[in-house]
């Protein structure tokens, strides 16, 4: 027994609104209305709203249900048409911005359907034998037990050389100075 609503071109990103929708999904129906009840966003109202028709629907389509036995079995928000509009920008140009929209879906149903984002504790797995291997293990690059890696080459890091304007005047700039050994001071 399932029963949805669904409201759309609701005036919210989908992005705000799937933050209120997550909050109430797997939950009993007169919690999920508790949470909604006291959720400080702007969408909560309507999502509300919406849940409470979603419970409406089911107990006009099955006579012998029981509505304190309902669960939010599932809920999506997808992505409405996207409004553009412009706004004016300094010296003369004009920014674009889109004013999404949402469409949102709920179901109600009992427990015994499908419960959609809410995952089964599993039992754990058996821990493995002791002296037993889990795996294979790495190899170095070299093949060596202990060798340490190859050094790659020094590149420069601009990549290669451009043959554009100035090429040539940084050329000689960019290796470093010897340095210079005090010969005295070795004796």
């Amino acid at each position: 027994m399932e029963a949805r609503a669904e409201a759309r071109y609701m005036r919210v990103s989908p992005q705000k609104a799937r933050l209120v929708v997550d909050l109430i999904r797997g939950k009993r129906a007169e919690e999920a209305l508790n949470i909604l009840r006291f959720t400080r966003k702007g969408i909560a109202g309507a999502v509300e709203k919406l849940l409470r028709s979603a419970i409406a629907n089911a107990s006009e389509r099955f006579e012998r249900l029981d509505v304190d036995t309902l669960y939010v079995v599932k809920t999506y928000v997808n992505d409405g048409p996207r409004q553009k509009r412009i706004r004016p920008a300094p010296m003369g140009r004009a920014y674009r911005y889109q004013r999404r929209t949402s469409h949102i879906a709920i179901y109600v149903g009992d427990r015994q359907a499908d419960v959609v984002g809410v995952t089964p504790v599993r039992a754990a797995s058996p821990a493995p034998a002791p002296g037993v291997p889990q795996g294979p293990a790495k190899k170095s690059r070299s093949g060596k037990a202990g060798a340490k890696p190859a050094a790659r080459p020094a590149t420069r890091a601009g990549g290669a050389k451009s043959a554009g304007k100035g090429a040539g005047k940084s050329a000689g700039k960019s290796k470093a100075a010897p340095k210079k050994t005090d010969s005295k001071k070795s004796k």
